[in-house]
């Protein structure tokens, strides 16, 4: 017997080793395709690029994977503890492999043979960062053997709380959000120190099957897995039961963080630094570099810009009656409020709603508002109804009808049943509102810091939720009159005085068999007048004489230099901006004007810095003097900035431009801006057959340019002009932007005289001369001796049908007459 004893032993033993050697070989074939462990020492995972305004407001996010990196001693113990319960409590014990949890699946799985169900892997956090980090996700026996012997290696390697580190940023919680940092933001709208010990137990229980837990579609299961991991975080000593109770009891309180831009009004802002980050690092960057965009971007101004704008393009849409209803719902006797919630909102305009017209009469409306929607998607049930008073819906008596505009007696001649319109809340009522329609007129307005060219609001149109396009730097506009400064900048800084005088009367131009006789807006001339009264009632005749006079190439290289084209053709009517160019341009060349002559770079960022903090990007290039001194002593000079910038225009000319623009707001075509009681300087524009309005204006603190339009160029109607369309606008935002700023003065350049002159003539004024005004002039000169007049004829004509000057012999382009 012992004999056999030994023979069965001997063969057992024997087997063993075979076995062992098999496994050894399995084992050590399966290394030698192993991936390199040591890539997780380099781990930078994808992170979000988060972009925010001046006053640090979160403006946007963008992300593949919504991710916010955490390192492990930001995370606080009790998210831990949740994410160690649910997934390895024996985490910070074993060499990798639980063997415990690993012999209880095997025994789990053998009992479930036959049954269907899924088979059991208990795999530590270290078996998972291994798979997630380094191999697929199939469900086989080699992958898991592969994952073990990654997880020990993995473990020799790292301590474990990089591990568990790697874990918590990497795994995914569902809704797009991976990372804990990123779950409890998408989840809660909380950081991980605020997320109690329900939410961070229910974060812990999604990494399981995020789509089994989801909080709205699976709320019961959702909530019986939860509370398991409160019940595991108390059996493990983490929490108290007491407080295992209180947390057991609560709801899971997800409160869903929207996406998109955060910061009001800022959705084209927004999207043009988007667009600008990808073209200086590329789209990997913005969705997976975790930049940190701070932008130039002043929430109260673009707040007060969109609202200005809005105003200004709904009051001139409503004169011109309504275009009737959004849409119709057919068939009204079921719920209305399911089909009403399938019509789209203007997301980025949340005082308007959509609602249905359930009954009309001459007295008004009856409407049915469209039902909110709930975090989980679905519309509630309470359906909300209001009334539209005939008074509140005047301007849509006069309609559309089969393309014709018509009077309508009554409210129920415009809409009836079904009709989906938009509404705005009346103030001050409970249940009465205002019909509203989206204009089709749009337009883009820029503010600027002359200064430092940071663009602190932009609109680019209506709604960004309607129209992507952004109007104020994508859209090419004629700016007509508005670029009338640069012509006069130009002649300025080369020998003409704001006194000097030009023929205002009528001109022909022949080059070959072209024939070109521009015209002022009002069909009239007035003479001889001064280059500052042809700036202040926007004369188009003494600006094609003055350019003619100085030449076209002098023309295009003072517009290329302040920016507003790259390459401007030189012919004539382009000094009555007949050129296309953007409001971005236009108000950066105002800057140059505002800032006393020096070059400035627009920018929509301050700075960008990368996941680790460095910044990459800094828009400041100005030097510091003293800045980097070691000691501070008393009586020692103060820092002071550089500025480097080019000086593009003499200073003096600057001085003299802006007071001749001061001029359009107190005597000329921008005479309602009198009333804001402080210096601004501005011109304004109108382009042929008024298919664009235009006005630019400034303080020596901020410069304001936009346009009003059709997206597809029409005539806006005669009298359509910029003083009449835009400068209102311009108002309504600078009276709100500038309450309890004190009003500043336009500094006059040291050196420059300021002589009483006669503003008829351009010579020295009398004593006692009713038409004397203050004017600037640079050293060594002044007002002329003797009356000179710029394109009047030899024989004393008022110059109509002179020759070009050799100097501008350029070709004349289309258009040109009529600009304002």
């Amino acid at each position: 017997m012992i004999r056999l004893i030994g023979y069965f032993f001997g063969i057992g033993t024997m087997l063993a080793l075979l076995v062992a050697a098999g496994v050894a070989l399995y084992v050590s074939h399966l290394t030698k395709d192993l991936p390199d462990y040591e890539v997780l020492a380099r781990y930078e995972p994808p992170v979000t690029t988060r972009i925010h305004a001046s006053d640090g407001g979160l403006m946007g996010e963008f992300a593949r994977e919504r991710r916010l990196f955490l390192p492990i001693q930001a995370i606080p113990d009790r998210v831990k503890a949740a994410f160690l319960s649910a997934e390895d409590k024996n985490f910070y014990n074993h060499p990798g492999i639980d063997v415990t949890g690993l012999v209880r699946a095997i025994v789990t799985n053998f009992q479930n043979m036959g049954s269907g169900r899924r088979q059991v892997g208990a795999s530590t956090i270290t078996q998972q960062v291994a798979k997630n980090f380094l191999l697929t996700s199939d469900q086989t026996y080699e992958r898991k053997v592969k994952e073990m012997i990654l997880a020990f290696r993995i473990e020799r390697a790292y301590s474990k709380d990089r591990i568990l580190e790697l874990y918590m940023n990497e795994i995914f919680f569902g809704m797009g959000a991976y990372g804990v940092g990123g779950a409890a933001l998408t989840y809660f709208n909380k950081s991980v120190n605020e997320l109690t010990v329900a939410e961070a137990a229910y974060l812990a229980s999604l990494p399981k099957g995020p789509s089994n837990y989801h909080p709205f579609r699976h709320t019961d299961r959702a909530l019986e897995r939860r509370n398991w991991v409160i019940d595991q975080m108390v059996e493990n000593g983490y929490v108290s039961r007491e407080d295992g109770g209180k947390a057991k009891s609560q709801s899971l309180g997800v409160n869903l963080r929207r996406n998109g831009s955060y910061v009001f009004a800022g959705e084209y802002f927004t999207e043009e630094v988007r667009r600008e980050i990808i073209a200086r690092y590329g789209e990997n960057a913005l969705y997976e570099g975790g930049l940190s965009v701070r932008t130039t971007l002043d929430p109260k101004l673009q707040r007060l810009a969109r609202k200005a704008m809005q105003h200004g393009l709904i009051k001139f849409d409503t004169l011109r009656g309504y275009r009737g209803p959004v849409t119709h719902i057919d068939d009204m006797s079921g719920d209305w409020g399911v089909k009403l919630g399938e019509v789209k909102r203007l997301s980025d305009i949340p005082e308007w709603q959509v609602a249905v017209v359930l009954d009309s009469s001459a007295s008004g409306l009856t409407i049915g508002l469209q039902p909110e929607r709930q975090a989980s998607g679905a519309l509630v049930e309470e359906r909300v109804k209001g009334t539209v008073a005939k008074e509140d819906m005047s301007f849509a008596m006069r309609h559309m009808v089969n393309g014709k505009r018509v009077k309508a007696n009554s409210p129920a001649d415009v809409l009836s049943s079904g009709d989906v319109v938009f509404v705005e809340k009346k103030d001050g009522s409970e249940n009465r509102y205002i019909l509203r329609q989206p204009p089709e007129v749009s337009g883009g307005l820029v503010a600027m810091d002359p200064h430092t060219g940071r663009v602190l609001a932009m609109v680019g149109g209506f709604s960004y939720s309607q129209s992507e396009f952004n109007r104020a730097t994508q859209a090419m506009r004629q700016p007509g009159s508005s670029f009338k400064p640069i012509v006069y900048s130009a002649a300025l800084d080369n020998g003409y005085t704001p006194a000097s005088v030009i023929m205002d009367g009528p001109i022909t131009i022949h080059i070959g068999n072209t024939v070109w006789s521009p015209k002022n807006y009002d069909g009239k001339g007035a003479g001889p007048s001064t280059l500052r009264a042809g700036i202040e009632r926007s004369r188009n005749l003494m600006t094609v004489r003055l350019a003619n006079d100085m030449g076209m190439k002098l023309v295009a290289e003072y517009a290329e230099r302040f920016g507003v084209y790259d390459k401007m053709p030189q012919h004539l009517a382009m000094s009555l901006g007949s050129g296309e160019t953007t409001v971005m341009r236009m108000v950066s060349a105002y800057s140059v004007m505002a800032n006393g002559g020096r070059q400035i770079k627009p920018s929509l960022i301050d700075r960008i810095q990368d996941r680790y903090g460095k910044t990459v990007y800094k828009h400041d290039e100005r030097g510091c003097e003293g800045c980097d001194t070691g000691e501070w002593s008393d009586g020692a000079a103060e820092p002071t900035l550089i500025d480097n910038s080019e000086q593009v225009l003499d200073p003096m000319t600057a001085y003299q431009i802006t007071s001749m623009m001061e001029g359009v707001v107190i005597r000329g075509t921008a005479g309602t801006l009198r009333e804001l009681g402080r210096p601004i300087a501005g011109k304004t524009g109108t382009t042929n057959d008024e298919k664009d309005a235009w006005f630019i204006g400034y303080t020596p603190n901020i410069v304001v340019g936009l346009y009003m339009g059709y997206d597809k160029p029409q005539p806006l109607g005669r009298g359509a002009t910029g003083g009449g369309l835009a400068a209102p606008i311009f108002k309504e935002f600078m009276t709100d932007a500038m309450k309890g700023v004190p009003p500043a003065e336009f500094k006059v350049p040291e050196g420059m005289k300021l002589i009483a002159i006669n503003r008829k003539t351009g010579m020295q004024a009398n004593p006692g001369d009713p038409n004397t005004i203050m004017e600037a002039f640079k050293p060594g000169t002044g007002p002329a001796d003797s009356y000179w007049v710029i394109g009047m004829g030899e024989d004393g004509s008022n110059g109509s049908g002179e020759a070009l000057s050799p100097r501008a012999s350029e070709a004349i382009s289309q258009g040109g007459g009529g600009l304002y």
